[in-house]
């Protein structure tokens, strides 16, 4: 019997669950994560509008382990041997494999001096809770919101919560009557922040911020935090909260662990998502880098179209049979403003954007209940 070792319990995880099921009813499937949850990231934004609360973003995957016949691991992998055949955990307990998947997300690159006063979102559920709290005891101030990159690896980011965050806050404080007691900066090291959507697409979200009088502090890179205060290679200005999400790396256990890493220091794969020059190890999601376009994103869809191809190409190989799926690229955007949202596709053939609307924002809602239903409420496989 096939024994199948899977790490993280983030979307490409989950994702590359389901898919190995939906192909192979026997092989044991063993998955590693601190907890038996998910965090469901994208709605994170709504948390300081209070649209979301926290425990509507945690799902008890317990449920789905049980249906898909998948035994957890409650621990953390901190290492590999033996080629990837082995996982090593923070619990001492070792775990051996026939094929691995690694889809444990990336980490910030939280070197920036001063980090520590800021708030990034995308780092889970207390992180969206604690600007909730922040923001209800201000009374007044500046907001200062951006995002950063891995300089060795640009692509290695993720700007998007970023502008839907800002502009939530923006339309949350509009409503709440107090907008003309806040100053909101946005600040980024590129001239032209969110390139990845298009530039149909940055053109639209610079109006929107000139529109909803967001100041834009453009083409000059942070250099540190203070407690009060956000200094740039320009200059300084004052903040009474800020909103900084970092460039991403791959996981701190990835430059001990044998396997290529990306100038970046993700894991690096191939078109199929199979770590570079490794036998029957994969990596799907925010731990790796892939060839591809430029703007190839860092979200949660990209992560499922990564796993499907992931979970079919390590059966075949497990199999004695070629390794030939490769995985879609392409990025589906909802930037939401918690009233409306702004439509961006793009693929290597072409690129679409919709206008604000108030249909996209519940198109986001409904997607969302639609996507946690798969856990909620889990389904035999077929």
């Amino acid at each position: 019997m096939k024994h199948i070792t899977i790490i993280g319990a983030g979307f490409g995880a989950l994702s590359t669950v389901r898919e190995l099921r939906r192909h192979d009813k026997h092989s044991e499937i063993t998955l590693v994560s601190s907890r038996a949850e998910l965090i469901y990231l994208p709605s994170l934004i709504w948390i300081p509008s209070r649209v979301r609360r926290t425990d509507d973003l945690r799902i008890d995957l317990s449920g789905f382990f049980e249906t898909h016949r998948v035994r957890h691991v409650a621990a953390r992998a901190i290492g590999l041997e033996n080629g990837g055949r082995r996982v090593l955990t923070d619990t001492g307990e070792s775990l051996d494999n026939d094929g691995l998947v690694i889809a444990s997300g990336g980490r910030f690159l939280k070197k920036l001096p001063g980090i520590e006063h800021a708030i990034t979102l995308c780092e889970g559920i207390d992180a969206a809770r604690s600007i909730r709290d922040r923001l209800s005891q201000m009374e007044g101030g500046t907001i200062a919101l951006g995002f950063g990159a891995n300089p060795k690896e640009p692509q290695a980011v993720r700007g998007g919560p970023m502008f839907e965050l800002m502009f939530g806050l923006d339309t949350l404080l509009r409503r709440q009557r107090r907008r003309e007691r806040f100053k909101l900066v946005f600040f980024n090291g590129s001239p032209r922040p969110g390139a990845r959507l298009g530039e149909r697409a940055v053109d639209g979200l610079l109006r929107e911020m000139q529109r909803r009088d967001i100041e834009a502090r453009l083409g000059h890179k942070p250099v540190r935090f203070e407690a009060d205060r956000v200094v740039t290679e320009e200059g300084e200005f004052a903040a009474d909260l800020i909103l900084f999400m970092p460039g991403m790396s791959g996981p701190d256990w990835a430059g001990e662990s044998g396997l290529p890493l990306s100038p970046g220091g993700l894991i690096q794969a191939d078109e199929h998502t199979r770590v570079a020059g490794v036998e029957r190890v994969y990596v799907v999601g925010d731990s790796g880098s892939f060839p591809g376009p430029d703007w190839m994103p860092k979200q949660a869809h990209m992560a499922d179209l990564q796993a499907v191809a992931a979970a079919r190409n390590l059966l075949a190989e497990l199999d004695g049979r070629p390794v030939q799926e490769t995985f879609k690229t392409e990025l589906v955007c909802i930037i939401d403003t918690l009233e409306k949202g702004i439509l961006v596709y793009r693929s290597p053939k072409r690129t679409l954007i919709l206008p604000a609307c108030r249909l996209f924002h519940w198109l986001k809602r409904a997607f969302e209940h639609h996507y946690l239903a798969l856990y909620r409420k889990p389904k035999p496989p077929r």
